[in-house]
């Protein structure tokens, strides 16, 4: 039985919203985030990335870092200001790109769900992430990026989120730069019982994106219990911030890959050892089409790959739903026979590129001389990522790339 509870959300004025939400902390480096908010003081980018603030700082993870995190979140909410919600509510969030809308509710989750696999995922976390995250939320006491969760979607709770976009007016709707459109509605209180009681009918939750945020969630609360004698399990640090989307609504882009160096080989001696394992035809096209087939940029030249029957033939005999994956056919058969690359996880050889960015940013790496080679990939399916869950197996790193993001700063969760 899962458990989803409204919540008091500290948010900024209708006139400020554009102004206070920001991209997430995780998709932009030290420079980029400093680039878009340094002419906006009200960005919460100075909060998620406070280093930005503090440029004779040389570790971002240092106390100084999450203190100035504080200091930026103080100021920010008397200066935009930024206000608590008197009731708790749930929020519903919709994000329209390219014309195709999809719309979630925002809730606070238990962190026990999480603990206990009610809350499934599909990724391992790195612990200096962790770390950084579970730092600063204990220091601000804030949950200031939400987890994106998906569920199979339920008639009752679509039809809610529906009357409530056409009968509510919103409380934010605005275009951000990216040409991204963000809209919040405050659900009516009145939907709130309902909402709980469906909700709890639902088996298992699945996170999308957004792992390291739960696990942070997670770890601040064994901080929290420490400090805190008179626990007693309702405080606001046993949940977490997060907008729930039904499966159906939502688009995986691919997570394509450049990789440095061709481990010596002459790039004719690489495409041969390739060749071994997978079909080489040259190509116009810059993506592939089906699973299994990937594509291959090099020496200004796209290449299809199809899989060998020797490939499919292994696959059939596997029993885990992971190593099927086109991310684990490429390392297995790939990257770490040919380029050795062991584990990608710690290799400084190989780099991650989001879909959003498209086959473009994949030609300008090689063609810059800055990879030697890039891959195309077919993206990861949302039943991909449940099956994946449901069977308590992780997926590669870097195999999913949603898209759009939500924003920070909008809805923050007070612990």
């Amino acid at each position: 039985m899962a458990v989803i509870r409204p919540f008091k959300a500290l948010r900024p004025t209708k006139e400020k919203a554009q102004l206070v939400a920001s991209v997430p902390y995780d998709v932009v480096n030290r420079e980029e985030a400093k680039q878009f908010a340094e002419a906006n003081p009200l960005s919460y980018l100075h909060i998620t990335r406070s280093e930005i603030d503090l440029p004779d700082v040389k570790d971002v993870y240092s106390k100084d870092v999450y203190l100035k995190a504080k200091e930026n979140l103080d100021k920010i909410i008397k200066q935009a200001p930024l206000k608590i919600d008197e009731n708790p509510h749930f929020y519903l969030y919709r994000l329209i790109m390219d014309g195709r809308a999809q719309t979630g509710i925002c809730a606070t989750f238990s962190v026990d769900d999480y603990e206990n696999d009610v809350i499934l995922k599909h990724e391992k976390t790195r612990k200096v992430k962790e770390d950084d995250r579970t730092n600063h939320i204990v220091t601000t006491e804030a949950q200031t990026g939400i987890v994106f969760l998906t569920y199979r979607g339920v008639k009752p709770v679509n039809e809610l989120v529906d009357k409530t976009m056409k009968e509510v007016k919103p409380e934010y709707d605005f275009t951000a730069p990216d040409g991204i459109k963000h809209s919040i509605w405050i659900m009516p209180d009145a939907y709130n019982e309902m909402i709980v009681n469906e909700f709890k009918k639902i088996e298992k939750f699945y996170i999308a994106d957004g792992h390291h945020r739960a696990k942070s969630a997670s770890r601040a609360k064994e901080e929290k219990m420490k400090s805190n004698p008179n626990h007693k399990g309702n405080e606001e640090y046993n949940y977490f911030i997060a907008v729930i989307f039904p499966e159906d609504q939502l688009k995986i882009l691919p997570y394509n890959r450049v990789v440095f160096d061709l481990n010596g080989l002459s790039k004719e001696d690489f495409l041969n050892a390739v060749s071994e394992k997978f079909e080489i035809t040259q190509t116009t096209e810059k993506e592939p089409k089906v699973q299994k087939h990937f594509g291959l940029y090099l020496n200004k030249k796209w290449y299809l790959l199809k899989s060998r029957d020797s490939i499919l033939a292994s696959l059939s005999l596997e029993k885990s739903v992971g190593e099927k994956l086109d991310t684990s056919i490429l390392e297995n058969f790939l990257l770490r026979p040919i380029l050795g690359i062991e584990d990608i996880r710690t290799s400084n050889k190989i780099d991650f590129i989001g879909g959003i960015r498209g086959t473009k940013e994949l030609e300008r790496l090689v063609d810059s001389g800055k990879a030697a080679v890039a891959f195309s990939l077919y993206p990861v399916s949302l039943n991909d990522l449940i099956n994946i869950s449901d069977a308590g197996e992780v997926m590669p790193p870097k195999s999913t790339w949603f898209e759009p993001k939500l924003r920070d700063g909008l809805l923050t969760h007070l612990i």
